[in-house]
């Protein structure tokens, strides 16, 4: 399993912006597509976003649309969240994940190697 380390989450005022890093411990980085979840207290862990193993693929939540932007870099073996126009409602626990395939997945049970999240918090 690849171990991850996310960075960059806190507390931020409603329409910031935070760009949440994702740092991964192996060199065969780039064999993985990646994803951001997000768990909310009480609420199910949902996907957030998604990119394919080469960057050239992506996905994103409904509510993600037009505000994140997820992004990777195969060199640093990093991957990225940009969060602008942020919401109260996207308050939550982030968490990055690496799945086994090189294209986009959406369950949770496609990723089989999770950070230990960072928590954002956006005030109203």
């Amino acid at each position: 399993q690849v171990q991850l380390v996310e960075s960059g989450g806190g507390l931020v005022q409603a329409g910031g912006s935070l760009r949440l890093s994702c740092a991964a411990s192996e060199r065969t980085f780039s064999n993985y597509a990646m994803g951001w979840f997000r768990q909310a207290p009480g609420k199910e862990r949902e996907i957030v976003a998604a990119i394919s193993w080469s960057g050239s693929s992506t996905y994103y939540a409904d509510s993600a649309k037009g505000r994140f932007t997820i992004s990777r870099d195969n060199v640093l073996n990093t991957v990225y969240l940009q969060m602008n126009s942020l919401k109260p409602e996207d308050t939550a626990v982030y968490y990055c994940a690496a799945s086994s395939s090189r294209y986009i997945r959406m369950r949770r049970d496609e990723y089989n190697s999770w950070g230990q999240g960072t928590q954002v918090t956006v005030s109203s």
